[in-house]
Protein backbone atom coordinates (compact mmCIF):
# COMPACT_ATOMS: atom_id res chain seq x y z
CA UNK A 1 0.00 0.00 0.00
CA UNK A 2 2.83 2.15 0.87
CA UNK A 3 5.19 1.19 -1.65
CA UNK A 4 5.42 4.51 -3.65
CA UNK A 5 5.98 6.33 -0.50
CA UNK A 6 8.73 4.43 0.86
CA UNK A 7 10.51 3.97 -2.56
CA UNK A 8 10.83 8.09 -2.17
CA UNK A 9 11.89 8.20 1.07
CA UNK A 10 14.54 5.69 0.94
CA UNK A 11 15.72 7.58 -2.46
CA UNK A 12 16.03 10.71 -0.06
CA UNK A 13 16.79 9.17 3.01
CA UNK A 14 20.69 8.18 1.53
CA UNK A 15 21.11 11.50 0.03
CA UNK A 16 19.99 13.11 3.50
CA UNK A 17 22.30 10.40 5.40
CA UNK A 18 25.12 11.27 2.84
CA UNK A 19 25.11 14.74 2.62
CA UNK A 20 23.37 16.40 5.95
CA UNK A 21 23.54 14.02 8.84
CA UNK A 22 26.97 12.37 8.71
CA UNK A 23 28.99 15.78 7.78
CA UNK A 24 27.05 17.32 10.61
CA UNK A 25 28.68 14.57 12.96
CA UNK A 26 27.92 15.50 16.67
CA UNK A 27 26.31 18.91 15.99
CA UNK A 28 23.02 16.89 14.60
CA UNK A 29 22.05 16.01 17.91
CA UNK A 30 22.34 19.44 19.30
CA UNK A 31 20.54 20.62 16.43
CA UNK A 32 17.92 17.65 16.65
CA UNK A 33 17.24 17.98 20.34
CA UNK A 34 16.19 21.76 19.96
CA UNK A 35 14.11 21.64 16.40
CA UNK A 36 12.57 18.81 17.97
CA UNK A 37 11.89 20.37 21.58
CA UNK A 38 10.73 23.42 20.46
CA UNK A 39 8.40 21.82 17.43
CA UNK A 40 6.38 19.41 20.12
CA UNK A 41 5.98 21.41 22.94
CA UNK A 42 4.93 24.27 20.65
CA UNK A 43 2.01 21.57 19.50
CA UNK A 44 0.94 21.59 23.07
CA UNK A 45 0.63 25.09 23.24
CA UNK A 46 4.11 26.32 24.55
CA UNK A 47 5.01 29.18 22.63
CA UNK A 48 8.89 28.99 22.59
CA UNK A 49 9.96 29.70 19.25
CA UNK A 50 12.59 27.38 17.95
CA UNK A 51 15.34 30.72 18.55
CA UNK A 52 14.05 30.72 22.05
CA UNK A 53 14.57 27.01 22.24
CA UNK A 54 18.15 27.93 21.31
CA UNK A 55 18.31 30.60 24.04
CA UNK A 56 17.34 28.19 26.79
CA UNK A 57 19.64 25.46 25.58
CA UNK A 58 23.03 27.89 25.51
CA UNK A 59 21.78 29.86 28.53
CA UNK A 60 19.15 27.59 30.92
CA UNK A 61 17.30 29.54 33.26
CA UNK A 62 19.29 32.46 33.61
CA UNK A 63 18.12 34.58 31.13
CA UNK A 64 14.30 33.37 29.98
CA UNK A 65 13.14 34.94 26.72
CA UNK A 66 10.77 37.76 27.27
CA UNK A 67 7.26 37.50 27.54
CA UNK A 68 7.70 33.39 28.37
CA UNK A 69 6.70 31.88 31.45
CA UNK A 70 8.65 29.87 33.84
CA UNK A 71 6.34 26.94 33.19
CA UNK A 72 7.14 27.09 29.38
CA UNK A 73 10.57 27.14 30.12
CA UNK A 74 10.77 24.18 32.53
CA UNK A 75 8.61 22.12 29.44
CA UNK A 76 11.43 22.75 27.19
CA UNK A 77 14.08 22.03 29.79
CA UNK A 78 11.99 18.54 30.66
CA UNK A 79 12.10 17.82 26.85
CA UNK A 80 15.69 18.15 26.41
CA UNK A 81 16.24 15.60 29.37
CA UNK A 82 13.89 13.08 28.13
CA UNK A 83 15.15 13.31 24.57
CA UNK A 84 18.59 13.02 25.53
CA UNK A 85 17.37 9.84 27.20
CA UNK A 86 16.03 8.24 24.39
CA UNK A 87 19.11 8.93 22.58
CA UNK A 88 21.65 7.67 25.00
CA UNK A 89 19.20 4.50 25.30
CA UNK A 90 18.35 3.89 22.10
CA UNK A 91 19.42 0.00 22.66
CA UNK A 92 16.82 -0.08 25.38
CA UNK A 93 14.13 -2.50 25.07
CA UNK A 94 10.51 -0.91 24.25
CA UNK A 95 8.73 -2.18 28.07
CA UNK A 96 7.06 -0.33 30.08
CA UNK A 97 9.63 1.12 32.76
CA UNK A 98 11.01 2.81 29.17
CA UNK A 99 7.75 4.29 28.40
CA UNK A 100 7.16 5.45 31.95
CA UNK A 101 10.35 7.07 32.19
CA UNK A 102 10.32 9.22 28.85
CA UNK A 103 6.81 10.75 30.28
CA UNK A 104 8.47 10.78 33.63
CA UNK A 105 11.47 12.79 32.19
CA UNK A 106 8.77 15.18 30.39
CA UNK A 107 6.59 16.16 32.38
CA UNK A 108 8.69 16.38 35.76
CA UNK A 109 8.75 19.70 36.65
CA UNK A 110 5.28 20.59 34.93
CA UNK A 111 2.52 18.33 35.75
CA UNK A 112 2.25 19.53 39.42
CA UNK A 113 1.21 22.65 38.13
CA UNK A 114 -1.41 21.25 35.44
CA UNK A 115 -2.69 18.63 36.90
CA UNK A 116 -3.41 17.94 40.71
CA UNK A 117 -2.18 15.33 42.70
CA UNK A 118 -0.66 13.33 39.27
CA UNK A 119 2.67 12.29 39.32
CA UNK A 120 5.29 12.16 36.45
CA UNK A 121 5.83 8.90 34.74
CA UNK A 122 2.60 6.97 36.20
CA UNK A 123 -0.60 5.91 34.82
CA UNK A 124 -3.92 8.25 34.86
CA UNK A 125 -6.68 7.61 37.57
CA UNK A 126 -9.27 8.86 35.82
CA UNK A 127 -10.88 8.80 32.35
CA UNK A 128 -8.81 11.22 30.00
CA UNK A 129 -10.02 13.84 27.21
CA UNK A 130 -8.03 15.79 24.82
CA UNK A 131 -9.89 18.79 22.57
CA UNK A 132 -13.11 17.47 21.21
CA UNK A 133 -12.03 13.71 21.87
CA UNK A 134 -13.19 12.04 24.92
CA UNK A 135 -11.14 8.68 25.38
CA UNK A 136 -12.20 4.74 27.00
CA UNK A 137 -12.48 3.91 30.35
CA UNK A 138 -9.14 4.24 32.12
CA UNK A 139 -8.22 0.91 33.48
CA UNK A 140 -9.28 -0.93 30.10
CA UNK A 141 -6.99 1.54 27.53
CA UNK A 142 -3.97 1.03 30.46
CA UNK A 143 -4.12 -2.60 30.08
CA UNK A 144 -3.65 -2.59 26.24
CA UNK A 145 -0.48 -0.56 26.73
CA UNK A 146 1.55 -4.00 27.02
CA UNK A 147 0.27 -5.59 24.25
CA UNK A 148 0.78 -2.32 22.29
CA UNK A 149 4.78 -2.48 23.36
CA UNK A 150 4.65 -6.28 22.77
CA UNK A 151 3.05 -5.87 19.81
CA UNK A 152 5.61 -3.18 18.62
CA UNK A 153 8.90 -5.14 19.75
CA UNK A 154 8.13 -7.81 17.64
CA UNK A 155 7.44 -5.46 14.37
CA UNK A 156 10.56 -3.48 15.00
CA UNK A 157 12.52 -7.17 14.94
CA UNK A 158 10.84 -8.20 11.84
CA UNK A 159 11.86 -7.01 8.53
CA UNK A 160 8.29 -6.98 7.01
CA UNK A 161 7.22 -3.62 8.17
CA UNK A 162 8.97 -0.62 7.30
CA UNK A 163 10.47 1.20 10.24
CA UNK A 164 8.46 4.72 9.66
CA UNK A 165 5.10 2.23 9.25
CA UNK A 166 5.59 1.08 12.94
CA UNK A 167 6.95 4.57 13.97
CA UNK A 168 3.24 5.88 13.01
CA UNK A 169 1.23 2.95 13.89
CA UNK A 170 2.89 2.86 17.31
CA UNK A 171 1.98 6.72 17.58
CA UNK A 172 -1.46 6.37 16.44
CA UNK A 173 -2.86 3.66 19.11
CA UNK A 174 -0.60 5.13 21.94
CA UNK A 175 -2.46 8.53 21.35
CA UNK A 176 -5.94 6.90 21.47
CA UNK A 177 -4.46 4.68 24.83
CA UNK A 178 -3.34 8.18 25.94
CA UNK A 179 -2.78 6.46 29.88
CA UNK A 180 -1.17 9.23 31.71
CA UNK A 181 -2.41 12.16 32.73
CA UNK A 182 0.19 14.57 30.80
CA UNK A 183 2.44 14.72 28.28
CA UNK A 184 0.87 11.68 26.31
CA UNK A 185 1.65 13.44 22.31
CA UNK A 186 5.27 14.96 23.50
CA UNK A 187 5.76 10.85 24.91
CA UNK A 188 4.23 9.47 21.60
CA UNK A 189 6.56 11.62 19.61
CA UNK A 190 9.75 10.28 21.10
CA UNK A 191 8.93 6.75 21.32
CA UNK A 192 7.93 6.73 17.21
CA UNK A 193 11.40 8.63 17.04
CA UNK A 194 13.10 6.42 19.50
CA UNK A 195 11.78 2.86 16.57
CA UNK A 196 13.30 4.74 13.80
CA UNK A 197 16.36 5.93 15.69
CA UNK A 198 16.91 2.12 16.30
CA UNK A 199 16.39 0.89 12.84
CA UNK A 200 19.20 3.97 11.65
CA UNK A 201 16.58 6.42 10.46
CA UNK A 202 16.91 10.46 10.80
CA UNK A 203 13.91 12.08 13.15
CA UNK A 204 10.33 12.75 12.11
CA UNK A 205 9.95 15.93 13.58
CA UNK A 206 6.29 17.38 13.46
CA UNK A 207 6.23 21.01 12.88
CA UNK A 208 3.71 23.06 14.38
CA UNK A 209 2.47 24.44 11.15
CA UNK A 210 1.69 21.23 10.16
CA UNK A 211 -0.31 20.61 13.61
CA UNK A 212 -3.64 20.96 11.76
CA UNK A 213 -2.76 18.04 9.30
CA UNK A 214 -0.83 16.18 12.25
CA UNK A 215 -4.39 16.39 14.40
CA UNK A 216 -6.17 15.83 11.53
CA UNK A 217 -4.66 12.52 10.94
CA UNK A 218 -4.65 11.06 13.56
CA UNK A 219 -8.44 12.24 14.15
CA UNK A 220 -8.98 9.99 11.04
CA UNK A 221 -7.57 6.84 12.82
CA UNK A 222 -11.20 6.83 15.13
CA UNK A 223 -13.44 8.47 12.10
CA UNK A 224 -12.10 6.02 9.49
CA UNK A 225 -11.05 3.13 11.12
CA UNK A 226 -7.67 3.47 9.62
CA UNK A 227 -4.16 4.83 10.08
CA UNK A 228 -3.36 5.18 6.60
CA UNK A 229 -3.57 8.94 6.74
CA UNK A 230 -0.96 9.12 9.77
CA UNK A 231 1.26 6.84 8.22
CA UNK A 232 1.51 8.79 4.57
CA UNK A 233 1.63 12.14 6.81
CA UNK A 234 4.50 10.71 8.66
CA UNK A 235 6.05 9.66 5.49
CA UNK A 236 5.70 13.25 3.95
CA UNK A 237 6.88 14.86 6.57
CA UNK A 238 10.31 12.99 7.15
CA UNK A 239 10.54 13.57 3.06
CA UNK A 240 9.66 17.44 3.51
CA UNK A 241 12.31 18.01 6.11
CA UNK A 242 14.84 15.40 4.46
CA UNK A 243 14.46 17.73 1.10
CA UNK A 244 14.39 21.57 2.63
CA UNK A 245 17.54 20.71 4.47
CA UNK A 246 19.37 19.05 1.47
CA UNK A 247 18.29 22.52 -0.25
CA UNK A 248 19.44 24.62 2.43
CA UNK A 249 23.09 22.90 2.66
CA UNK A 250 23.28 23.16 -1.37
CA UNK A 251 21.91 27.03 -1.35
CA UNK A 252 24.30 27.82 1.31
CA UNK A 253 27.32 26.09 0.15
CA UNK A 254 26.39 28.01 -3.41
CA UNK A 255 26.54 31.09 -1.60
CA UNK A 256 29.25 34.30 -0.62
CA UNK A 257 31.90 32.75 -3.24
CA UNK A 258 33.36 36.03 -3.75
CA UNK A 259 33.86 38.25 -0.69
CA UNK A 260 33.66 42.07 -1.56
CA UNK A 261 34.85 45.15 1.33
Amino acid sequence: MFDQEIKKYEEIRTLYTENVEKPMGTGAREYNEILFSAHSCSIEGNSFTVDDTRELKEKGLGLIPKNKTLLEAFEILDHFNAFEYVIENVDHPLDEAFLKEVNRRVTEHTISYRCNGAIAGEYTTEDMAAGDTIFGDHNVLIKRVPQLLESTRKAMLSTDTHPMIIAARFHGFFEYLHPFRDGNGRTGRLISNYILLRAGHPLVIIKNENRGEYITALKMIKKENTDEHLIRFFFDTAIKRMEEELQEKKNNSSRFTNFVF
